[in-house]
Parts: structure tokens; C-alpha cells; sequence
């Protein structure tokens, strides 16, 4: 039985962060996510005014429960978290703020969120293009209240507005239009109870209400990335290999790792211990087509797309269109490099079918989207020579990933 040890989540990392900082008191994140994403949060944190300190693999954050106040210009690299997130938090502070990201952050949308802040009287102005970075914040604390959101394009306007609600002098009550990745939000509500907050649910959960109060200090564990797992997942069924996921079970916070169900039904066997996952590919890495709507494990849509010629009958990904607003459009970024592959693809606004055949080594267009790289590489353990225009994007989330994969195909002998 193989073995591999996930690094941290990079989605449970960053709220960690955010609600670390809002405490009350000094927080220990143990085993966080090192990489470029949420070091770049850390050091958005660090501009705010926040201190964080390293203890060898853990986070030290003394909270600020009153929000930043001293005037700062944060930088936010390409993490869509620290984008979205970090303005949150800076709105109920007292200060000037200034937020910037990269070109690539820059075209992914932030107008959702600015626009629910200015609902609840956030002086707040984008200035380039509405509704994306840069953005300028004059923070004078939020009142709180209530607010109508369309959450239909990522969750993590939700999350932020969640995250910021215990920071208001009223709190808030959020009705939700429409709302991608609930799996995402369940892990934020879960880790907002951790430290201290418990949210209310009415409308048949479609209304959020969120105590004022603040938050309490913790020791907070950081469970490894389930969508990260996703990839050792998938080289098991590919190759008909078995690996276990320490740290991942069935109390597991990341809706991610319904992916393993996703493999179940292509014909791997799946054991979810209490603190393990274990994944048996069918021998000779047989797997089946299916038919699967991923909107709320969407993270994953690409290592199914990069697997689907390996199936024995078409593999039709439904429901996806958030996928296109990610580091780039991932649904047709899938598409383009499966062609040419010389695999048959259709598409569709919010889907992909992929049909069965043997993809070609070649150099596979990663847009700068770690998670181009990761789903090609595993399906590269049945397509040997395929390379990468960018391989070190990886960084923003498994900036080891080449190494460690590397270790993977060793032991199996691949």
C-alpha cells in the first residue's frame, strides 16, 4: 500500500488566516498550506497591520478583533482568496486600504462582493474596471444589516461577507440568490463555529444570519487539500494502483473529496476510514464512463477531464460553468489540450464531453493554472512525453507537486 502525505488545504489555510486575525487573542494554525497563495494572504495580513509569526510548519496570528487600522497597500498576488477575503476584513477596520492583484487576478471577478459591501455603506471604488481589481477601500467599520447576494459565480463572495459578519457592529442577514460550490460555504460556517460563531439558517438555507460578536481565539489543525488529493486519487484508478490519504475521513471539512464517489462509479474501490481514504484503481486502470454534474466539487472537474479518454465510454461533465471564472477558463482550457491530444471534445456553456480514445504526448498549454498542470500529469502516467509550458505554476497551491509526484510513479514502478 502506497502512502501520500497531502500538503495542507489551501481553502481551510486561508479562512484559518482571516479568522485567526479577527480573534480575539493569539491563534496556532497547525500544518497550514505553504504556498504561493497562502503565503501572499500571510503577507496581505502583514501589511493590515497583523502579526504573523512562523514556529517551524505553524502559523502564530495575534488577532486584531477591531480590523486593521493603519493605512496599507496590499498586494494579492493571483490568490483568489486573498483578494476577496482580505478587502472583507479591511472594511471594518479604519484606515485608507488599497488592494491590487495580478494581471491574471485582475480579470477574475470581485464585483459581487464590492457590490454587497457598498449595500452595506462601504465607501469602496474600483479603479480601473468595475467590478474587478484594483480596488480602494476608506474603511470606517460596517454597520451590518441585510443584503441580497448572487453567489452564482463563486462562493467565496458568500464566505467573505460570512467571515465579515461577526466584525459588525449589527451583524448581518444574507439572502442568497444563487450559489456555486456549497460545499465551500459548509467549510466556512464549520470553521466560523470553531472559533466561536454559530450561523443561523432560515428560507430553507437560502438565508444566512450572522451574530455580531467576534471571534475567539483557537488552536486550529489544518486538514490536508482534498481537491490536491484528488490527483494521487485519480493516478490509483488510472493505473489500477492503491493509495491511502492520511488526515482526509469521514469528518473530513472539504467537499472536494466526493471526488473518490466520482472514481467509485468509473469502477475504482473506495474505503473512507474515520481518518483515511484509501483509493483501489480496477485492474489495468479500467474505468468507465459516466455521466457526473461537478458544481460543487468543480476544483476537480480538470483531473476528471484529463482522465476521461481512459474510459471506456464518453465522460459528459455537466454544470461547470463557474469553471470558466477561475485562473482561466478551465472548461475550455481542458478542451484545447485534450484536441490536441487527438481526443474528440464538445462543450457547451457550462459543460464537456470528452470521448474515449489515446491521447498524444504533447506540450500541454497550462495558462498559468496550477491545476492544468496536476490533472495532465496524471493522466501523463498513460501518456508518457507529455510536457508543460509552464510547469512551475504549480506553486500557487503544491509548489512540490513535480517531486512528489515523481516519488508516486516511482513506487509504482511507473
Amino acid at each position: 500500500m502506497t502512502v501520500v502525505e497531502i500538503p495542507g488545504s489551501k481553502s481551510v489555510t486561508a479562512r484559518a488566516l482571516f479568522l485567526a486575525a479577527a480573534a480575539n487573542g493569539s491563534t496556532r494554525l497547525r500544518r497550514p498550506l505553504h504556498s504561493d497563495d497562502t503565503e501572499g494572504f500571510a503577507a496581505g495580513l502583514a501589511a493590515l497591520g497583523y502579526a504573523v509569526t512562523g514556529d517551524g510548519q505553524d502559523w502564530i496570528i495575534e488577532g486584531r478583533p477591531q480590523g486593521p487600522a493603519n493605512d496599507a497597500d496590499v498586494y494579492c498576488r493571483d490568490g483568489a482568496t486573498t483578494a476577496r477575503f482580505l478587502p472583507a476584513l479591511a472594511a471594518a477596520g479604519h484606515g485608507e486600504f488599497r488592494f491590487d492583484a495580478s494581471a491574471q487576478m485582475r480579470r477574475r471577478p470581485v464585483g459581487p462582493l464590492t457590490e454587497a459591501l457598498r449595500e452595506l455603506g462601504v465607501e469602496l471604488v474600483h479603479e480601473e474596471n468595475e467590478g474587478h481589481h484594483p480596488l480602494r477601500i476608506s474603511a470606517r467599520g460596517v454597520k451590518g444589516g441585510e443584503l441580497t447576494l448572487d453567489a452564482g459565480l463563486s462562493s467565496q463572495y458568500l464566505t467573505a461577507l460570512l467571515l465579515l459578519g461577526p466584525l459588525t457592529e449589527q451583524g448581518l442577514r444574507i439572502t442568497v440568490t444563487d450559489l456555486v460550490s456549497v460545499p465551500y460555504v459548509e467549510i466556512t460556517l464549520a470553521m466560523m463555529r470553531s472559533f466561536g460563531v454559530e450561523v443561523g439558517r432560515e428560507g430553507d438555507g437560502k438565508v444566512f444570519v450572522v451574530p455580531p460578536g467576534g471571534y475567539t481565539a483557537v488552536e486550529y489543525p489544518v486538514e490536508p487539500d482534498a481537491s490536491t488529493a484528488s490527483y494521487v486519487f485519480a493516478a490509483a484508478a488510472l493505473t489500477g494502483r492503491e493509495v491511502t490519504v492520511p488526515g482526509l475521513g469521514k469528518g473530513a471539512l472539504q467537499g472536494d473529496l466526493k471526488f473518490v464517489e466520482v472514481l467509485e462509479r468509473m469502477g475504482a474501490r473506495v474505503r473512507i476510514g474515520a481518518d483515511e481514504v484509501t483509493v483501489t484503481g480496477a485492474p489495468g486502470g479500467r474505468l468507465s464512463g459516466i455521466t457526473v454534474n461537478m458544481r460543487d466539487i468543480s476544483d476537480t472537474m480538470p483531473t476528471l477531464a484529463a482522465i476521461a479518454p481512459f474510459a471506456d465510454g464518453p465522460v459528459r461533465i455537466e454544470d461547470v460553468y463557474n469553471t470558466r471564472v477561475k485562473e482561466c477558463d478551465r472548461l475550455e482550457a481542458c478542451a484545447q489540450n485534450l484536441r490536441a491530444q487527438g481526443i474528440e471534445v464538445e462543450t457547451g456553456r457550462d459543460w464537456i464531453e470528452i470521448k474515449p480514445g489515446t491521447p498524444q504526448p504533447v506540450e500541454i498549454a497550462t495558462f498559468g493554472d496550477h491545476r492544468i498542470v496536476m490533472s495532465f500529469a496524471v493522466a501523463g502516467l498513460r501518456t508518457p512525453g507529455v510536457t508543460f509550458d509552464d510547469p512551475g505554476c504549480v506553486r500557487k497551491t503544491f509548489p512540490a507537486f513535480h517531486e512528489e509526484f515523481a516519488k508516486l510513479r516511482a513506487s509504482w514502478g511507473i
